[in-house]
């Protein structure tokens, strides 16, 4: 995985997964699949999404911590050209934090794709710190499809 820093507000994280985009691409944006791979048992898991994947679409999931407590995370898509883009914002809704933006590129190529996650608004420090987890979340996303691809191989 690479990270990447463009600038002070932004996180960039990219990684290549040995999927195709259009499988990617689905487990990032459908319900069912999101929340079969979006967690790490006893430390947090996306227990429901809700999802109107289109743009000016809403979207809200609801992640249950290791302590039971559940937070929702929501948006609106702003940009989809599937299977390559996905562009929505970002709010958690229990949080007094600003509203950031979050952009994911897939780039395939012979069936390999290269996935770079680009989070915008993050203006300050501790926000910054609140959104370190994205490698992690990458790497779940990267064994969810690739462990489909082999069970279908």
């Amino acid at each position: 995985m690479n990270p990447i820093n463009v600038s002070d507000d932004t996180i960039v994280q990219e990684i290549t997964i040995n999927s195709p985009a259009e499988r990617i691409f689905a487990a990032l944006t459908s319900p069912h699949e999101l929340v079969k791979w979006w967690g790490v048992e006893g430390k947090f898991q996306v227990t429901h999404m809700e999802s109107d994947l289109r743009p000016g679409g809403k979207w809200r999931i609801r992640v249950r911590g290791s302590n039971g407590t559940e937070s929702t995370v929501a948006g609106e898509y702003r940009k989809i050209e599937r299977p390559r883009l996905l562009v929505f914002t970002w709010i958690r809704e229990q949080e007094k934090m600003p509203e950031t933006l979050v952009r994911w590129d897939l780039e395939e190529k012979d069936g390999v794709t290269t996935v770079r996650l680009t989070h915008s608004g993050l203006t300050s420090e501790a926000l910054r710190a609140r959104h370190s987890g994205w490698p992690l979340i990458l790497r779940l996303l990267q064994a969810h499809v690739e462990a489909l691809a082999f069970q279908i191989a």
